[in-house]
């Protein structure tokens, strides 16, 4: 019965804590999407907007309300659109997935935007789409930038219908997949890395135009400590922004004072929001760390009784082994690496 109720509490507090990360991934990717944090970003990882201020791009190239893990990465999940003339917006996406398997996968924060003009292009307006990705896991068991590049494709991919039909590909739209990794190595902190299409002579001289083939960016934003190098600009907002250490009047009053972000209503709110989940997190955290710690022990010392008991000759090997749920080798083992 005392075992069972272990499990039973463990697994409450398991879920408990799943409950806590999923309102937390859902604050953090909704402070993401919001227009003046998506404008800082926009600033300092699309090189469409580096010379914009960032009140112009919030305000004038944002296009409608970003979407917030509701469009499914999938074919199966983007490709559902409502079809209307070949300038609309991608809307509507159904974000049921038919894979049984893998489940489905959502963009965390997508939208549409537009690039500003300069002189020498065309009146025609030039539209992007742009998805930001929040990661934790830096290496989740495969390459990164390899997920961000299939990203990249399904946004381009995905455009069929929607935006151009038929053999109409001078109508596709460029996409920049932008991931925002809060815990990667030591040797990429601190980093921004932009991967795209880039044109390589090999014989002759020959010169596309840029537009036609540069049509997808990867950005990796990998996040450091404070007072480290290169630790500025949009790596430091990011980082008081999504922080899960600092408390929400000290991210408010950075934000303010050295990125010049007004704390509106709905800011504030979603500021502290997420610093209240991240708290959550935190200390589920230390009390699954807790009780682990102390399940550890105990089987710990029970081990260290049983070798005691080998040594001392009060015990066979064989005997102590059964009781401690372990092969004589691994018994054996364990006695070497403790006496």
């Amino acid at each position: 019965m005392e075992n069972q109720r272990m499990v039973e509490n463990h697994l409450a507090h398991t879920i408990g804590q799943t409950e806590n990360e999923a309102r937390y991934d859902k604050a953090t990717k909704k402070l993401l999407a919001n227009k003046l944090v998506l404008a800082h970003i926009m600033k300092g990882c699309v090189e469409e907007y580096r010379s914009c201020p960032v009140h112009e791009i919030a305000e004038k190239y944002i296009e409608g309300e970003p979407e917030i893990g509701t469009v499914g990465v999938h074919a199966d999940d983007t490709n559902r659109v409502h079809h209307s003339t070949a300038d609309s917006t991608i809307s509507g996406s159904n974000s049921e997935d038919a894979t049984l398997t893998e489940g489905t996968i959502y963009y965390d924060v997508r939208f549409n935007a537009i690039a500003p003009k300069s002189d020498a292009e065309p009146e025609e307006l030039i539209r992007l789409i742009i998805n930001v990705e929040a990661q934790n896991k830096f290496k989740p068991g495969y390459p990164l930038t390899k997920r961000a590049i299939y990203y990249c494709s399904r946004m381009i991919s995905a455009q069929h219908g929607s935006v151009f039909t038929k053999s109409e590909y001078g109508k596709i739209k460029k996409v920049y997949s932008i991931w925002v990794c809060t815990n990667p190595p030591e040797e990429f902190q601190n980093s921004v890395t932009q991967y795209s299409i880039k044109a390589e002579p090999i014989v002759g001289n020959a010169a596309e135009k840029v537009e036609n083939y540069d049509l997808m960016s990867v950005v990796m934003v990998c996040l450091g400590k404070p007072g480290t190098e290169n630790y500025t600009g949009i790596l430091k907002f990011l980082e008081v922004l999504l922080s899960s250490s600092r408390a929400a009047e000290e991210k408010k009053k950075i934000l303010t004072e050295d990125f010049g972000v007004p704390m509106t209503t709905i800011l504030e709110r979603e500021v502290l929001e997420m610093c209240n989940l991240s708290q959550g997190v935190k200390e589920e955290g230390i009390e699954i760390g807790i009780r682990k710690g102390i399940k550890q022990g105990v089987e710990e010392g029970k081990f260290l009784a049983l070798a005691e008991l080998v040594k001392d000759g009060t015990l066979s090997v064989e005997v102590a082994a059964a009781k401690a749920k372990m092969t004589v080798d691994e018994f054996k083992k364990a006695m070497k690496g403790t006496f």
